[in-house]
């Protein structure tokens, strides 16, 4: 494999920043990223194509750890070539890997999509499936928010265990209710396969929080939504969650499902390492013909660039990309390289893949985006192959 060198660029490494720097790029990996002064002391051989960037930005590729959908493409229908079809759109927004997020549905249909999901591994031509997101159906009735009552269930291990047979291993992340009957042992028996346990779509009390992070719920999904709000006499999950460091938390940084206030509010009580950036992106996200259709349902985009559900109004979920989302969470105000660590080592950090994926650094995949000074997507690598350019007008 050719060997390259990304020079001349801003470097936002995930864990620290370089102001004029490059990265090589050898077999795929990261071989090194130096400091411009650095890299004039070294005399590259032949063999490498040198790539002046002319100040653009280098970041790691963006994880999204929590997707329904995009473009029309949308794990809902349990099928393949959706998720082959996500993939390949994906690259348009600088993400490199990605969970696919399941609803619940009845038993047999959801086997049936996790089964499908996750035959698409390996055969990605775009951005590349980590691993499934199940949001739920172990969940709350009372904080559903779109999901079809029928299919939330008792937590049921036996249960679990088919889903798990079903994806091969590859379940990453479950959204769950902490304060069910029997929740307990369902966390723990997670954790020995290697799953991420969330607490999201719960009416969970701050006792129930405490108790699901002593069996090892340590993650929250699209905090502040779909969960028991924080009140003065009845702090809450969304108060337990923010009281404590060890819990991390999704936030959908849309303008929208929170707002940029109480983002600045999290901000300082919650360490930047804690926070992970995500989409809950539609099936129609992006979408320009055809009918609107999200979880079997029709949905409409209102003027706040949100899906509802065209029965009842309902939220049903986010139209943003994680590049967006990025370029809100500087817009408001946070720092360059702490908005881009909530997209790339945070979350690789929470599948347990960092020091693999999600940053830059000797060693790491070469999973990396080139950026303008606006943060939009010019050129995105996967492995170090250049997988997607943006088209100049």
């Amino acid at each position: 494999m050719k060997k390259i060198c990304l020079n001349k660029a801003r470097i936002y490494t995930g864990l620290m920043d370089i102001e004029q720097g490059a990265v090589l790029i050898e077999d795929g990996r990261i071989a090194d990223v130096l400091f411009e002064t650095r890299l004039k002391k070294l005399a590259l051989d032949s063999s490498y194509e040198i790539i002046d960037l002319e100040g653009k930005i280098i970041t790691p590729g963006l994880i999204d750890t929590h997707i329904h959908g995009i473009g029309g493409f949308g794990t809902e229908t349990g099928e393949t070539e959706d998720i082959l079809g996500m993939s390949r759109l994906l690259l348009r927004h600088g993400v490199t890997r990605f969970c696919p997020t399941l609803y619940p549905s009845d038993e047999e249909s959801m086997i049936y999509g996790i089964r499908n999901i996750t035959a698409a591994i390996g055969f990605e031509e775009g951005a590349r499936v980590q691993g499934l997101h199940l949001e739920g159906p172990f969940i709350s009735q009372a904080r559903r928010g779109v999901q079809l009552p029928e299919y939330i269930k008792d937590v049921d291990i036996n249960l679990m265990k088919k889903f798990i047979k079903a994806s091969r291993g590859f379940i990453s992340v479950m959204t769950v209710a902490p304060e069910l009957k029997h929740m307990r042992e369902l966390a723990i028996f997670s954790l020995k396969q290697g799953i991420v346990l969330s607490a999201g779509h719960t009416d969970a009390t701050y006792q129930n929080m405490m108790e699901g992070m002593q069996a090892g719920i340590l993650h929250s999904t699209h905090f502040f939504n779909a969960m028991r709000p924080l009140k003065h006499r009845d702090p809450g999950c969304v108060g337990a969650i923010l009281l404590n460091n060890s819990l991390s938390c999704e936030i959908i940084a849309d303008g929208f499902h929170v707002h940029p206030v109480i983002l600045k509010f999290l901000l300082k009580e919650k360490p930047i390492e804690r926070i992970i950036l995500v989409t809950d992106a539609l099936r129609p996200t992006g979408q320009t013909k055809g009918k609107l259709i999200a979880n079997g349902e029709e949905v409409y985009l209102d003027a706040d660039n949100v899906f509802r559900r065209v029965t009842d109004d309902v939220i049903a979920g986010s139209s943003a990309t994680l590049d967006l989302c990025l370029r809100n969470l500087i817009k408001w105000g946070v720092p360059p390289s702490d908005a881009v660590k909530t997209a790339t080592v945070n979350p690789s950090r929470l599948l347990k893949i960092d020091g693999e994926r999600g940053v830059l650094m000797p060693g790491a995949f070469a999973d990396l985006n080139i950026l303008n000074d606006k943060f939009e997507i010019l050129e995105t690598y996967i492995e170090g192959k250049p997988v997607f350019k943006k088209q100049e007008n």
